[in-house]
């Protein structure tokens, strides 16, 4: 095989494998972006321009650092995609906390993969922010609840103290009055 008709095959593993992973975005609920060996766009999600607030002509063939006026010139961001081409290495669930400007503060967790040969990135990203928040708000009632918990068990234990003392003088009474009962008993047959 001549080095044009490799480079002809390889263009179009290429592409079809552009084709197959952009018919998957485009049905996907998550954020996804295709970048190619220079981390420029090639492909890009719907929910990616939704949950972003971006439009396709600031998005599309751009380098991915440049996006927004380089608000995803992420230190983390760039450190996790540099990374993979070179080292071929897969990413799971790498968070990001970032202010963006459109969207605000956010957390972003992200998943990258290098496909196979043709020299594509996947970039997958869901927003946790909710999430995170909702865990800081748990968290926040998990410690309110055990406090409220920790005072009603030191009421609960006082009463309970209380209760006991209570009971322990009613049946000292008891015990008395039965004495007392036995000597009046007793007097009565004296007599």
């Amino acid at each position: 095989m001549t080095d044009t008709n490799k480079d002809t095959a390889a263009e179009k593993s290429r592409d079809l494998a552009l084709h197959y992973m952009q018919t998957l975005v485009d049905v996907a609920r998550e954020s996804f972006l295709i970048l190619n060996a220079e981390l420029k766009i090639v492909a890009v999600s719907p929910s990616f321009y939704e949950s972003f607030r971006v439009a396709p002509e600031d998005t599309e063939n751009k380098f991915v650092f440049d996006l927004g006026d380089g608000q995803w010139n992420i230190p983390e961001l760039k450190q996790l995609l540099e990374g993979v081409l070179p080292e071929k290495k897969v990413v799971k669930n790498y968070e990001v906390t970032h202010v963006f400007e459109n969207i605000g503060k956010r957390t972003v967790l992200l998943n990258a993969r290098q496909v196979d040969a043709v020299q594509l990135i996947i970039l997958a990203m869901e927003d946790i922010t909710e999430r995170k928040e909702l865990e800081v708000q748990l968290a926040a009632y998990t410690k309110e609840l055990e406090a409220r918990v920790a005072e009603r068990t030191k009421e609960l234990t006082v009463r309970l103290q209380e209760l006991e003392t209570l009971n322990k003088t009613m049946v000292g009474r008891e015990l008395k009055m039965v004495e007392l009962k036995k000597e009046l008993e007793e007097l009565k047959k004296q007599r």
